[in-house]
């Protein structure tokens, strides 16, 4: 089977120590995931699970810290049973979050404000199995 990969990105006007904060942090993680609640101390080796309910249904994903460098990368592991799939480790896939410097906005006419520097979060996700639509 190919090796799929999925890549987005987004600029982000915030300090790096904010943006990786979202990453990091589940009472932040919760505000954007859903409101699944993440467990997992971000230490490579480190299992990381995601427990919540989506359409009605409870659910626990799961997955490992593979890569962390604080303030520009984040790489882990995931599996979600709601696939329908097995949990073996083609099933899996890698999520890759990074954080690069990015463009700065325009300076501000007025010399009281400023704008902070704007941060690009990367994803990338890569699986080992086809994709389908539904």
């Amino acid at each position: 089977m190919p090796n799929l990969i999925a890549k987005a990105s987004i600029d982000i006007a915030a300090p790096a120590t904010r943006v990786w904060d979202a990453l990091v942090k589940p009472d932040l993680i919760r505000q954007y995931m859903f409101g699944a609640a993440v467990v997992s101390d971000f230490q490579e080796g480190s299992p990381i699970t995601w427990t919540g309910e989506w359409k009605g249904k409870p659910y626990q994903d799961k997955g490992r810290i593979l890569k962390v460098e604080p303030r520009r990368k984040l790489e882990y592991s995931h599996f979600s049973p709601l696939s329908g799939l097995p949990d073996t480790p083609e099933n899996h896939h890698t999520v890759t979050l990074e954080l690069t410097e990015g463009a700065a906005r325009p300076a501000s006419r007025s010399p009281r404000t400023t704008t902070p520097p704007r941060r690009r979060v990367s994803t990338r996700s890569r699986t080992g199995r086809e994709c389908s639509r539904g």
